[in-house]
């Protein structure tokens, strides 16, 4: 191992030769392994996991490699510490720790950072304890009650359950079924330590597909056979049916006995997926996100590992379980920036499931009605095949698509929905149908200011506006979570009554909505409004069951979901994306507005969306009205190879901060004076971050360019290390930047 590092004994005490030296990875910011011996004959081998100390601690970590040091200066190996103990679990594929070598090389981040990921659960290297169950075991007890006979029906199939269970499903305390095992009437027993998976089957039959979804469905099934690496993009339409086609590849690889991901941006968009697998296959996947439990979490990453898990569906962090045999990744949604990781290591983790499938030679699939220029580029480049759902299945056909141009001043004033969007809804309800508003943005207004001198309200910790939201009478900061009561008076002038609301947030929406639509059943969905994914589910399943008629909603109604009674789509600030200087301003807000456009009329009902815009002749809203995907495309390309930016040019930036603002500078003009120099580099910066505060720190940012072929990780690493920084400076080197902040 390159940089491998060693550990000394604390009492010098020798170890008998010959000494066997493994190297240990722990899942620390450690830029490689550490040295340790394995004690006689301990059946250690690569790839499993072990207790080690460090320091006066001990810690988990990964036998990494064996043999001799590695690195100058190593300890003499009678002065290595002992491994304390192999732990029981399966040991990390050779393909897995492949790929945190790989990914930590590409984004310049500590191996021990990235295997911290894939160590995210340290509880699961335990083995569970026993769980202990109790069946009948004789004649009711003399003293019965209701309580009692209730406890002894939830058993009467002769099945064990832990207490806590039976006592749940007899609605009764933990008291009464400790009573009956006093009194003879329940018997303890041990249960498996692992609870059951439930197991997807393949052999059901899927819902009946087109003759275009065949084909594709075909064509997926066979590279799965294969058992090649494959990346294939699946092209279609919004209603195109394409779930369906990856649940056949889905199929054909539980079929081969193999385990299967399922990557999401986010989970909080899959309860009608969710509910269609389970229709397809007869048992739920395994589900991994944020909002687990810790005992959730824990039982899924061991049944994970232990390869009792066929299915898992997850956000970007399910990458990083320990699958023994993975034979399929799907990404749904390719093109979402959601898959972008900001934090601590920086990675895609769609590019990183394409690493991942070609380390494990397998097949991997990236769907999306509205792919991204890079998936694009590559199927032009013969990296990826190509797989194309250009129409609607059954009779569904793609909505009308038109532009509502604003500079007229269409909305009264104070008001945001134009005579023609509020005519449109009024017919949409009137028909008994649904209608979605969609504005990508929470909270009430996204700015207060003050009447009397201009103040405006800031977060004290970032460079951005405090967020009203009305529903729950605070100001917020959407960056770093600040908030505050709205105050009575001008904190700067101090004059009362003066702060007033600008601009529009959904809740303001709704505020205008039910003055419009008073009888009309109206939800709000944003994040902060909807939290977690049993919210998220049984918001989606108000709006399936028709029980609200009127939807307003941010981004995450935007994609993935069927609404039948759905056929009015109206966008209050279609342009919104296409502020500031991203480079993906364009094709993201392409994307968005295709998407949330797509969520209507998608079965036999026409649909319609209509986009409020200031800017109706750019290029992205002529696109949209025309339909014509493939000119904004070409033009999109155009401007970027020209520019000579991704895909076509590589880009890595650095984020330089810390809280003393002026260290903050200094470090950033070394980094400027120490850049890389050539023909094929140009560097841009330092400059105050957009977000030139954020979470209390200060941030400049520095923009490194190349062509493509450069090695940019291997380029920014040197850069970096070569110049001497405070502690309290962090440099964040970002490969393949998506956010510009």
């Amino acid at each position: 191992m390159p940089d491998a590092r060693t550990s000394t004994a604390d009492d010098g005490g020798d170890l008998l030769p010959p000494v066997r030296r493994v190297h240990v990875l722990l899942p620390l910011p450690l830029t490689g392994a550490y040295d340790y011996a394995v004690a006689g004959e301990e059946p250690v081998a690569v790839g499993d996991f072990v207790a080690v100390p460090l320091g006066r601690r001990a810690v988990l970590g990964v036998v990494w490699g064996e043999g001799p040091a590695d690195a100058e200066g190593a300890v003499a190996d009678e002065r290595l510490r002992p491994i304390t103990a192999r732990l029981d679990t399966p040991p990390m594929a050779a393909v897995t720790r492949r790929f945190v070598d790989w990914l930590a090389a590409y984004t310049c981040a500590d191996p021990g950072s990235v295997l911290r990921m894939a160590i995210s659960v340290p509880a699961a290297l335990e083995p569970p304890k026993p769980r202990l169950g109790y069946r009948l075991a004789g004649a009711p007890p003399a003293r019965m009650t209701a309580a009692r006979s209730r406890v002894l029906e939830v058993l009467a199939d002769g099945l064990a359950l832990p207490a806590a269970t039976i006592a749940e499903l007899a609605a009764v305390s933990g008291g009464v079924v400790r009573g009956l095992v006093k009194a003879g009437a329940l018997a303890e027993i041990e249960l498996p330590a692992e609870l059951a998976v439930p197991e997807p089957d393949w052999r059901q039959t899927g819902a009946e597909l087109s003759a275009e979804q065949r084909a594709a469905a075909d064509t997926l099934c066979a590279q799965v056979r294969v058992h090649g690496y494959h990346a294939t993009l699946l092209d279609g339409v919004t209603g195109a049916g394409k779930t369906e086609v990856y649940l056949e590849a889905i199929a054909a690889a539980l079929e081969a006995d193999r385990q299967v991901l399922v990557l999401v941006p986010e989970i909080a968009l899959t309860a009608q997926w969710l509910q269609r697998f389970e229709r397809r296959f007869g048992a739920p996947p395994l589900v991994w996100h944020s909002d687990l439990g810790s005992a959730r979490r824990r039982r899924t990453w061991r049944a994970v590992a232990q390869g009792r898990a066929r299915v898992v569906v997850g956000a970007r962090s399910a990458l990083f379980l320990p699958y023994q045999d993975l034979g399929l990744i799907v990404v749904d949604e390719e093109h979402d920036a959601a898959f972008k990781q900001e934090d601590g290591v920086i990675y895609h983790a769609r590019d990183m499931a394409v690493v991942r499938a070609s380390l494990g030679e397998i097949p991997i699939v990236l769907v999306s009605a509205t792919p991204s220029l890079e998936s694009l580029v590559n199927v032009e480049g013969g990296r990826y095949a190509e797989v194309r759902l250009p129409t609607r299945i059954g009779a569904a056909e793609l909505p009308s698509i038109e532009a509502v141009d604003m500079r007229g001043g269409e909305a009264p004033g104070g008001q945001w929905i134009s005579p023609i969007l509020a005519e449109a809804m009024k017919a949409t309800l009137t028909a008994g149908e649904q209608a979605l508003l969609f504005l990508n943005r929470r909270g009430y207004a996204p700015l207060t200011l003050c009447r009397a001198c201009g103040h405006r309200l800031q977060c004290p910790n970032c460079t951005a506006w405090l967020v009203e939201h009305r529903f729950h009478g605070r100001l917020q900061c959407h960056h770093c979570g600040f908030n505050q009561r709205q105050p009575e008076s001008c904190p700067d002038c101090g004059a009362e009554g003066s702060l007033v609301a600008c601009g529009p947030g959904v809740e303001r929406l709704w505020e205008e909505v039910a003055t419009l639509f008073p009888e009309a059943r109206c939800l709000v969905i944003a994040s902060d409004t909807v939290r977690g994914p049993e919210a998220a589910a049984e918001a989606i399943r108000q709006i399936a069951d028709r029980e609200v008629e009127l939807i307003i909603g941010t981004q995450i109604v935007a994609k993935g979901h069927h609404f039948p009674m759905l056929t009015l789509v109206g966008v209050i600030d279609a342009d919104l994306g296409l502020q500031g200087g991203d480079l993906r301003a364009a094709e993201r807000t392409y994307q968005l507005l295709n998407q949330v456009a797509g969520r209507s009329g998608r079965e036999e009902r026409p649909g319609r969306a209509l986009l409020q815009t200031y800017m109706p002749g750019h290029p992205v809203m002529q696109a949209l009205v025309s339909g014509d995907r493939e000119d904004f495309l070409e033009q999109e390309k155009a401007a970027r190879r020209l520019q000579g930016l991704p895909p076509f040019g590589r880009l890595v930036a650095l984020i330089v901060s810390g809280r003393d603002e002026n260290q903050v500078m200094q470090t950033a003009r070394d980094l400027a004076r120490a850049a890389p120099r050539g023909e094929r580099l140009e560097v841009l910066g330092p400059a105050p971050a957009p977000l030139s505060l954020l979470r209390g720190r200060f941030r400049h940012r520095l923009l490194l360019k190349t062509t493509r072929g450069v090695n940019t990780s291997e380029l920014a690493r040197a850069w970096v290390d070569a110049v001497d920084r405070p502690n309290q400076v962090r440099v964040a080197i970002d490969v393949d930047p998506y956010s510009f902040l």
